[in-house]
């Protein structure tokens, strides 16, 4: 069971960090690209929409699996130093404060902002304060997704390496690969 513990936990944060990385680089520069070639009228605020609801899977999920992993951490992460069992703690519980903050702080802040903005953001002048604080959460936010993504690939390379330390000093794999030599 414990095993199955191990995998679960590297697949999970792999997969989490796979779908930060996905909506980062792609899905939501593409989302704002299509509909502003699509030439709509509040494009950005249709975008802004799309994107803060996908974004809120991404932080919710992110929150989830690193508390998940906190926890599990305890009853699976025996093996390796205490150097690198703590660091693999202490990057977990970045991204589970990070994606925390942004979904639950940031986020809700956007949307209060929003609300109370009775035109959209990207018609606001420059030098507007409304339009200024967007920007300066807007920025948190992106800050926020890439600290919890740097931590998530600190703990998956801690992980990853402890999976394959434990499967080569396992003796059933190494009775395995003696009798494939044969």
């Amino acid at each position: 069971m414990t095993a199955f513990i191990r995998y679960l936990r590297v697949l999970l944060l792999g997969l989490w960090l796979g779908a930060a990385v996905f909506f980062g680089a792609a899905v939501a520069p593409t989302v704002f690209g299509v509909l502003r070639e699509a030439q709509l009228a509040n494009a950005n605020e249709f975008a802004g929409m799309m994107v803060q609801r996908l974004l809120a899977v991404i932080n919710r999920g992110g929150f989830e699996i690193a508390l998940f992993l906190i926890v599990t951490g305890y009853f699976v992460s025996k093996t390796g130093s205490r150097f690198m069992r703590f660091t693999e703690m202490i990057s977990l519980a970045i991204m589970a404060i990070m994606t925390g903050v942004s979904h639950w702080v940031i986020s809700a802040r956007l949307l209060a902002l929003r609300a109370a903005t009775e035109t959209p953001i990207d018609q606001l002048a420059g030098n507007d304060p409304r339009r200024m604080a967007f920007d300066a959460l807007h920025g948190y936010s992106v800050a926020a997704m890439g600290v919890a993504i740097v931590a998530a690939l600190l703990a998956f390379l801690i992980m990853a390496r402890r999976q394959t330390i434990t499967e080569s000093a396992s003796p059933t794999v190494r009775e395995g690969r003696d009798q494939a030599g044969q």
